[in-house]
């Protein structure tokens, strides 16, 4: 999955390179009303220290998949799926948001998986535009698991999560409905009754299909 993870991020930059590259005879089809976007992103992200998978897990890749379908009076709505891969600020520490390892103490947890669900809401600015900015609120759920340096996946006591989130965005399209999807949010994630706090910059393509 890292591997995979990694060759999705330098295909992605490698696409804003090309992308990001002059093309005069290029034709830009912007999507209109009732018209549904299908998006891919890579993305870095980090927890901050507060709360009690933010005390364990720090900074790391993942990968983003969008829904997003175009609406009147310039908003949209969308499915979003997120997998974050976090790594451990100190492998061999054994308290935090899950269970104690004292029955395996040579056992540590060397990565945080963040998997989440949910729908985002966007007000959409400059849609008749090459380059549409936007804003974005969402909410959903996240599965939240451990790996540890046995191999094995650690799932915590109090079970999974849920987030609320904000950001801010833009598209430009580079050929005709195909368009760059860059994007900074910020989540708010509850679990086991504590606030934990993800920053996440994201890059990548989303492409509008026509009817």
């Amino acid at each position: 999955m890292k591997r995979w993870t990694h060759r999705m991020g330098i295909a992605v930059l490698v696409g804003l390179a090309v992308g990001a590259t002059p093309s005069h005879g290029a034709s830009i089809v912007l999507p209109r009303a009732g018209q549904v976007g299908i998006g891919i992103q890579a993305q870095g992200g980090t927890l901050l220290s507060g709360g009690g998978l933010g005390e364990e897990f720090g900074s790391g890749a993942g990968l983003a998949v969008r829904l997003r379908y175009r609406m009147r009076f310039e908003r949209a709505v969308g499915l979003s799926f997120d997998v974050q891969h976090l790594e451990a600020r100190d492998p061999s520490g054994r308290e935090g948001a899950f269970d104690s390892l004292t029955d395996a103490p040579a056992v540590l947890r060397e990565k945080l998986k963040v998997v989440t669900a949910g729908i985002e809401f966007y007000q959409l600015f400059d849609t008749r535009s090459r380059t549409v900015k936007m804003i974005s609120a969402g909410a959903g759920l996240a599965q939240i698991s451990a790996r540890l340096s046995n191999g094995e996946t650690q799932f915590p006591l109090a079970g999974d999560g849920f987030y609320l989130s904000l950001g801010a965005g833009l598209e430009r399209f580079v050929y005709r409905s195909l368009a760059w999807d860059l994007s900074t949010r910020y989540m708010s994630v509850f679990h086991d009754g504590k606030l934990n706090h993800d920053l996440q910059l994201q890059a990548g393509f989303i492409f509008y299909a026509a009817y």
